[in-house]
């Protein structure tokens, strides 16, 4: 596949080009190359990288740590997943034992980690090496 500049990368994923610019900047993407000109072309596949990283942010990751997770690869990541994990079973047992308004939060909170660990355990399946 060709590579794009980044204003094809921006309209492929469906963010700005200061979107894009910004993620560069995080280290959240990586240029492939440069143009003769200066202009960097990024890899097609950054596109579902942006997407994914959008997702995270939704779920409520900050962007400089979604950044350092991914300059630490796959095992960084594999550890923040088995951290969730005993983080959800804790909600969970917290949730079981809450009554009344409480209950409702911490139902809230196991409901929302839940989703997070999934989430995380999508984004480690579709890494290099995952």
């Amino acid at each position: 596949m060709a590579l794009m500049r980044i204003g094809e990368l921006a309209a492929a994923a469906g963010v700005s080009n200061r979107t894009v610019d910004y993620y560069t900047t995080l280290g959240l993407i990586r240029p492939a190359s440069r143009t003769s000109g200066g202009f960097r072309l990024y890899d097609p596949g950054m596109v579902q990288q942006i997407a994914t990283v959008q997702r995270l942010e939704g779920s409520g990751m900050g962007l400089e740590d979604i950044a350092a997770h991914l300059r630490a690869g796959g095992a960084d990541l594999a550890a923040a997943l088995a951290r969730l994990d005993s983080d959800l079973a804790a909600l969970r047992e917290l949730a079981a034992g809450t009554v009344g308004a409480g209950h409702g939060l911490a139902t809230t909170l196991a409901v929302r980690a839940n989703h997070l660990l999934s989430l995380a355990a999508e984004v480690l399946a579709a890494l290099p090496d995952g």
